[in-house]
């Protein structure tokens, strides 16, 4: 079995964003298994519109050049680690684009969460774990949540991520955690193709 390739979702589009710093870290100490690979995904890369699609693409291939790639793209990983910025209670409009986008692509993977914001993201990470459940992933318990004190120090340059040690635990354990249903589910889908391809033998 190939190494699980997984990807760090940058989660907000905004210029003013924070995203960046804590995609940095986690994807640092995510690195430090030699035995998955680790991309950062920009949704900035993907200027996907508002869905405007006739229906999901898991009923009809969507017609957006942009969908098509980002879909592309979303099934060559075995894994997803999202940042999650939180929203008047919610994830990013363009993460939830971004997981609307996409169908089957999704299915079968972990999804782990690094939050941020006044309670860590912790109910923008609620209810992406509902949405990615719908779309058959398989979200890790442990989780990332920078609250807002962490949040304001790092964003100041007051402190820095790898400085903070309880937050280092927590990204250390989302990755195992992350890694972990990556191989297993990896090869439970390989499992899986071997076995179409006897049947249609």
């Amino acid at each position: 079995m190939s190494k699980p390739k997984i990807a760090i979702v940058v989660g907000s589009t905004r210029a003013a964003r924070f995203a960046d710093t804590p995609v940095e870290w986690i994807a640092k100490i995510a690195r430090q298994h030699a035995d998955i690979e680790v991309e950062v995904v920009d949704l900035r890369d993907f200027p996907m519109p508002f869905f405007d699609e006739v229906a999901s693409s898991a009923w009809v291939p969507s017609q957006n050049e942009v969908a098509q790639r980002w879909q592309k793209t979303v099934a060559g990983f075995d894994g997803f680690i999202f940042t999650a910025a939180e929203y008047n209670h919610a994830p990013t409009g363009a993460l939830k684009n971004a997981l609307d986008y996409a169908s089957t692509e999704w299915n079968k993977k972990p999804a782990g969460f690094v939050g941020y914001g006044a309670v860590g993201g912790a109910r923008a990470i609620e209810q992406l774990r509902q949405i990615v459940v719908e779309l058959q992933m398989a979200p890790v318990k442990s989780a990332v949540h920078i609250a807002w004190a962490d949040y304001l120090a790092v964003k100041q340059g007051e402190r820095k991520l790898d400085e903070i040690e309880h937050l280092n635990q927590a990204a250390r354990g989302l990755v195992n955690d992350v890694v972990w249903w990556a191989k297993a589910l990896k090869k439970a889908r390989e499992a899986d193709v071997v076995a179409a391809e006897a049947e249609a033998a």
